[in-house]
């Protein structure tokens, strides 16, 4: 595009408004359980970067058979806000649940929670997109699409840098804290801010980095929930338009006041060569075959 830039005019567009607005809480909820459910598996129960993506298979089926569920009721009624108010329910009770985990809470709880919390991606994430694409102009679809995917992105971003802090700053005080309570100056874990190997550590000194650990990255959870909600709110005030059964082409044809036989084949005319008519010094005289003179 000559000016990549985000047609400020859509946002006169109370869907793609809302829109925005849920999907920047679903991009902290999907890349912030990503990074920090790894982080929680790793430091705060001792898994390996393997053990920790299969460990996390929970959230992603959630997300596959809610979205795919979802999906095919919605191509076949043509109401989707239902399953995006479930979505954005589901999505804040699964990172309040997630608040609630310890270094030692059962892998299946954390299991069912991390599949709560993939069930209400699954039905908010995609929904979104389709909510806008439904509402707005056939011409301007793309970049309706790729503005809910952008804000999507950034609020994962900031969402994944902010609560990143959080994470460093939380455990840092609680490991000092846990470490004070058994005699050990917390100096002695070092100051360069590198995570610890627990395998390397101590009994007591490993459960005390667990438990700061878990409580610090629940604490994220239950951060991230009030922007889930935000985003219930945002699907609630959505206003629902049953979805078309017209394709993008007969949209567009409509739009344009066209019928299929009477679009142009690219590069070439409907009818016959341009035939010039008058030359000059400076000018070209055309005679175009669909009766325009240039």
């Amino acid at each position: 595009a000559a000016e990549p830039i985000i047609p400020l005019h859509l946002f006169k567009n109370r869907t793609l408004v809302l829109a925005v607005i849920g999907s920047v809480a679903v991009g902290i909820a999907m890349f912030g359980t990503s990074v920090f459910i790894g982080q929680y598996m790793q430091l705060a129960r001792g898994k390996t970067p393997t053990q920790s993506g299969l460990l996390t298979i929970p959230m992603i089926l959630g997300l596959m058979v809610s979205s795919t569920l979802s999906g095919r009721v919605i191509a076949r009624t043509g109401h989707y806000k239902r399953f995006m108010i479930a979505g954005a329910v589901m999505l804040t009770v699964g990172l309040a649940l997630m608040g609630t985990i310890h270094y030692d809470t059962n892998f299946i709880l954390v299991a069912i929670y991390m599949a709560v919390l993939g069930a209400g991606v699954g039905m908010l994430m995609q929904n979104l997109v389709l909510a806008v694409q439904n509402t707005l102009d056939v011409r301007e679809i793309g970049s309706g699409t790729s503005s809910v995917a952008f804000f999507r992105t950034l609020g994962g971003a900031i969402g994944v840098s902010a609560l990143g802090a959080v994470l460093a700053s939380r455990s840092t005080d609680l490991i000092a804290s846990g470490l004070a309570k058994l005699g050990i100056d917390p100096s002695a874990m070092g100051t360069s801010g590198a995570l610890p190997d627990l395998s390397t550590l101590p009994g007591p000194v490993r459960e005390v980095v667990e438990r700061a650990m878990g409580d610090s990255i629940a604490d994220l959870f239950l951060i991230a929930t009030p922007v889930a909600l935000v985003s219930l709110i945002a699907v609630l005030f959505l206003k629902e338009v049953p979805l078309g059964n017209r394709s993008g082409i007969e949209q567009r044809i409509e739009v344009d006041g066209h019928s299929i036989d009477e679009q142009p084949v690219l590069g070439q005319p409907l009818v016959g060569e341009p035939v010039v008519t008058s030359t000059s010094d400076d000018e070209i005289e055309v005679d175009d075959p669909r009766g325009a003179r240039v």
